[in-house]
């Protein structure tokens, strides 16, 4: 089983079931906040590999549901320089087993790197009722 560095927003409920499905798989979950943490653009940056960087991005960002700031049209460059400004902009979870980083939580990819005893219906999508 794998030890797992766990970034996360604290309290986010989505982010909770997401470690309780990897401590309930047998993994160590250690959880880290992904708001105070110290980044730099070079840590950050090895979270996200070689996907595009529109996918970097928390999509339920105030700033990007707003409009303020529009993943598929800035660089990776000015992507980093934002969150590193503002870490609510980066996908959660951050997720680091050894050498390996991931962002978010795709279950396929999950089961596949490190192994899931179940899967969650929808994990990436944020459980708060959104205000009307």
């Amino acid at each position: 089983m794998a030890t797992i560095y766990f970034f996360e927003k604290p309290g986010c409920a989505n982010n909770a079931r997401q470690k309780k499905l990897l401590a309930g798989s047998g993994h160590t979950v250690i959880a880290k906040n992904i708001l105070t943490h110290h980044w730099t653009g070079e840590t950050l940056a090895a979270f996200f590999g070689s996907r595009p960087v529109h996918s970097w991005f928390n999509r339920a960002s105030p700033r990007i549901k707003s409009g303020e700031i529009v993943p598929e049209k800035i660089s990776s460059e000015e992507a980093l320089a934002f969150m590193l400004k503002d870490p609510l902009l980066i996908r959660r979870p951050l997720m680091q087993v050894e050498d390996r980083c991931e962002a978010g939580f795709d279950p396929d990819l999950v089961h596949a790197w490190i192994g899931l005893s179940e899967k969650l219906t929808d994990p990436e999508t944020c459980l708060r009722i959104e205000d009307k």
